[in-house]
């Protein structure tokens, strides 16, 4: 019965107008899509290569556990209780409805360079349906002297062996064929072009998001297919990972920690974002997902399946690259850490190269990145109906709800429009900047701020009575202790001591110069700066004398927050009756006013009622 409350009919939990899930099975599958993304296979592999394998596990977990469980669960309720996107779910608090804004912002940056990713994917993809896959000898007229291919000597390749002379003049710089086809056809880093090949698979990613009208328009066959498709093939690599020679030593610098990293702020501001990218906080489509479920669905439930099944898919991924990079480490001769480079291109060397040595290895390349396809475009679907939701919840007229599809159309075009600049020659520098800068510590703030907001500004006692009225209990002990001193405590630190160890990116060896680092901190803020600039506008526009009257009056529930559906607007939120009665005798009761045997205060108030 979807997690109703016992006693209610479940036909009076249907919104109608604005649409729900089809079944709960449906919404879970659908937010482990959203959640497991690239960001699992993608960017959780590079960021522990970067930050010395173990020694990022350990504030990772402490991250998950004291803020990002929480805060999922707190952006699941948050919209399930009010049936809002993003934007219309900050009735609970107008003043702060800038968070709302800053959230569809860092969506928009986000889908931007995803829908980048997702064009590398599909040039690979595309670059699978051969005999022999293009990255697994080092005979391609694209190689350097430095290639060392692990199918050349063993299989009798043409490749050129090399004498011991040069194998010692090299041995400090030798590379992969999967890691130069990444650089050369893929990036075109070795030799000049205006755009990569990235450009052309970059126009069929447009029409694929329409698919996202309605956040429900998937058929549940389909959900079940890619959300499980994935594990399938993440498995069959783990396997063949762990039985190559080396894999131990891959898998050993991937579990232990670098106690002198551990110590350091990047580490855990690294840790940080990872985890609010991962989840999907603060990206908004928590928020708009939720929305669409039923009133009494059990969010709690949801939100521990979802976030555990999260993370372990990061660290099941995790597992398979590194296993397939101290295979290479071994091969190369040379350290775990120093196999293929620390960005974002870590997944396209380290998996490629173990595609190469399985069985029929182009098909199992097809699938691999047809996984990875499936992966970004199930983030994808939802970053853009978080933007179309907000925009359409916005208007709330019947117009806009009936041309839902022209706004899901225009949004995916400016998107397309947006991220053609990525796919140049440089594009891969921008969408390092834009992955460390546009969705890393404006996350962290514009969840901090939404928990302070609804925990000391609409109270935290209310919230707890928000959740009671709709899941039947109060939220457990341990979250709110977290969303009232943990969390927000955590994220302030984090956020201090990330500023005062703060280092510039750089990629390999190029180091951004300080005007990319500041579009950088402008494409950051530019979502912070939502907050306050909305703060100072809702402070002019709203009624009162004095300062303190109109802050008052702008941080207030307006009187539409609360359920949606009339029949779960109870208690605090039922319609009050504005008429005033006033007994023209009131000494002597009215027969009316004395409750009958039995009928206790329930029958007091229906009198009350019929009077009025």
């Amino acid at each position: 019965r979807n997690g109703a409350v016992p006693g209610e009919a479940t036909k009076r939990d249907e919104n109608v107008k604005r649409g729900n899930w089809t079944n709960q099975i449906e919404f879970v599958l659908t937010s482990v899509g959203y959640a497991v993304g690239l960001g699992n296979v993608w960017r959780f592999p590079y960021l522990c290569y970067r930050n010395g394998g173990g020694a990022f596990m350990f504030p990772y977990f402490i991250m998950l556990v004291f803020c990002g469980i929480p805060l999922f669960f707190m952006e699941l309720s948050f919209g399930q209780f009010a049936s809002q996107g993003c934007l219309g779910v900050w009735r609970i608090s107008p003043m702060f409805k800038g968070v709302g804004y800053g959230m569809m912002v860092v969506s928009t940056y986000i889908g931007i360079y995803y829908n980048v990713v997702i064009c590398l994917a599909f040039y690979y993809f595309f670059s699978s349906m051969t005999r022999v896959l293009p990255w697994t000898y080092c005979t391609n007229p694209w190689n350097t002297p430095d290639c060392t291919g692990v199918l050349d000597a063993t299989n009798g390749s043409a490749a050129p062996l090399l004498n011991l002379t040069q194998l010692l003049n090299h041995t400090l710089k030798r590379t992969s064929p999967s890691e130069e086809y990444w650089r050369a056809p893929c990036l075109r880093e070795l030799r000049p072009r205006l755009c990569s090949p990235g450009c052309e698979p970059l126009a069929g990613c447009v029409g694929l998001p329409l698919c996202a009208r309605r956040g429900v328009c998937l058929s549940i066959q389909v959900v079940y297919f890619t959300a499980t498709f994935p594990y399938v093939v993440l498995t069959i690599l783990f396997v063949r990972g762990i039985t190559l020679e080396g894999a131990v030593t891959g898998i050993m610098y991937y579990l232990t920690p670098q106690w002198d990293k551990i110590l350091d702020a990047k580490v855990w501001g690294d840790a940080a974002s990872q985890i609010f990218y991962s989840l999907g906080c603060a990206w908004g489509g928590l928020i708009t997902m939720a929305s669409y479920n039923k009133f009494h669905n059990n969010c709690y439930r949801d939100s521990i399946i979802i976030s555990i099944t999260n993370c372990a898919t990061s660290v099941y991924a995790g597992f398979v690259i590194f296993s397939i990079l101290g295979f290479m480490a071994q091969h190369l001769g040379v350290d775990v850490s120093q196999v293929a480079d620390h960005g974002p291109g870590l997944a396209f060397v380290a998996y490629p190269e173990a595609l190469t040595l399985l069985p029929i290895s182009p098909l199992w390349s097809v699938l691999f990145f047809f996984m990875l396809i499936l992966l970004g475009l199930g983030t994808q679907f939802c970053l853009l109906e978080t933007l179309v939701t907000a925009i359409v919840d916005e208007v709330g007229n019947d117009w806009i709800i009936r041309r839902k599809t022209f706004v899901t159309l225009g949004m995916a075009m400016v998107g397309f429009l947006l991220g053609i600049p990525l796919t140049t020659q440089a594009g891969i520098y921008w969408l390092l900047l834009m992955d460390n800068y546009a969705a890393s510590f404006s996350l962290v703030i514009i969840s901090c701020i939404m928990c302070i907001s609804i925990m000391y500004i609409y109270g935290h006692q209310n919230y707890f009575k928000d959740i009671e009225m709709m899941l039947g209990f109060p939220p457990p002990v341990f979250f709110q202790i977290c969303w009232r001193f943990f969390s927000p405590t955590i994220i302030f630190f984090i956020l201090v001591f990330t500023v005062i160890q703060y280092r510039p990116i750089a990629y390999n060896t190029y180091v951004y110069p300080p005007w990319a680092i500041s579009i950088g901190f402008l494409m950051a803020l530019s979502s912070v700066l939502c907050i306050p600039l909305y703060a100072v506008y809702k402070l002019c526009r709203v009624e009162g004398d004095t300062l303190l009257q109109r802050l008052k009056n702008a941080t207030k529930p307006s009187q539409d927050w609360g359920p949606a559906l009339a029949e779960h607007r109870a208690g605090r939120y039922a319609p009050t009756p504005h008429l005033e009665v006033q007994l023209l005798n009131p000494e002597k009761p009215r027969s009316e006013d004395v409750a009958l045997p039995g009928q206790g205060s329930n029958g007091s108030a229906h009198s009350q009622d019929s009077r009025l």
